[in-house]
């Protein structure tokens, strides 16, 4: 695996000179000085309630939050992002992990033809800041989602834009997922709309931008579809979404090609690690960080989410 240097780090212009060695070192600790980031999701305890803990084919191990936490210590991980709230009741005993806060969550409960999306903002950046001085906790970055084309677009651009502007000037790093979601929208995973998405979040500075990838259509796979989200994102690095559980396989060879066919900078992945036990969970994600931090062989991946 080729490392980056200190000097291959775009610094944004927004970070304070007092914290540009801050924003360094969060960049190269997320990214495991790979540049590239394996971003390990646990926020869905909010985003969908219990569908995605409890249940069948899922571990009876994921139904306690405590699961997550375990998997991120045991498994090879860039960040483990969740709640504030999570991190207040667990990080005490997890105090190596590097944590990513989200920002805002909101229930699946409300859908799309009873209201458009809104997704409000939890904490402010000082409180965040607070808590990371009291805890002693190695916070190094936030995210925060966004619902492109709802109604409430407006409201959640102007809370992304804030979150990012106040997290760099304290050297911390800014990941955006967004989703285009709403009654205006026809198709989520349209390619040419997905590409939308990365300039937004380019144009609001995140260090990364969360997106599903795309559907496939006019016989194009989805991985080559991405390569246009991944040019209209510039400077902007954009990571995948691991989405609804999939067999380990596929989704490894998915994400394969993802890096290397559609040219993406990681990948965010949630179910597709956490409802398994502890043991697959964590074999899962030494492939994942394989493929994505160390550039590994598909094969390689495959051997290690097999045999460990």
């Amino acid at each position: 695996m080729s490392k980056i240097s200190e000097k291959d780090i775009l610094v944004p212009l927004d970070v304070l000179s007092d914290y540009r060695d801050a924003y360094i070192s969060n960049y190269m600790t997320a990214t495991q000085e790979s540049g590239r980031l394996m971003l390990f999701a646990g926020d869905q305890k909010i985003e969908h309630l219990n569908d995605d803990f409890y249940g069948e084919d899922i571990s009876a191990e994921d139904n306690d939050p405590e699961h997550l936490f375990k998997i991120a210590e045991n498994g090879r991980i860039g960040v483990f992002a969740t709640q504030l709230g999570l991190i207040a009741r667990y990080g005490k005993d997890y105090p190596d992990l590097a944590y990513l806060v989200k920002m805002n969550s909101k229930t699946h409960l409300v859908k799309t033809s009873q209201a458009d999306p809104y997704s409000g903002q939890l904490y402010s950046i000082d409180q965040l800041m607070e808590f990371k001085e009291n805890s002693g906790l190695n916070i190094v970055g936030i995210g925060y989602t966004i619902y492109l084309g709802s109604g409430y677009e407006a409201d959640m651009l102007a809370e992304a834009a804030q979150l990012v502007y106040e997290a760099h000037r304290f050297g911390l790093l800014s990941v955006l997922w967004i989703y285009p979601r709403g009654q205006a929208v026809a198709d989520e995973k349209d390619s040419h709309l997905i590409a939308g998405a990365t300039g937004v979040a380019a144009c609001l500075n995140a260090d990364f931008v969360k997106v599903n990838a795309p559907r496939a259509k006019d016989g194009l796979e989805s991985a080559v579809l991405l390569k246009e989200a991944v040019q209209s994102a510039g400077r902007t690095k954009v990571v995948c979404a691991g989405g609804s559980n999939a067999a380990p396989e596929e989704f490894l060879e998915e994400l394969y090609k993802q890096l290397h066919v559609g040219g993406v900078a990681g990948n965010a992945t949630g179910r597709n690690i956490h409802q398994k036990s502890l043991d697959e969970a964590v074999r899962m994600c030494n492939a994942i960080y394989a493929l994505t931090v160390q550039l590994a062989p598909l094969d390689e991946a495959l051997r290690i989410y097999r045999v460990g």
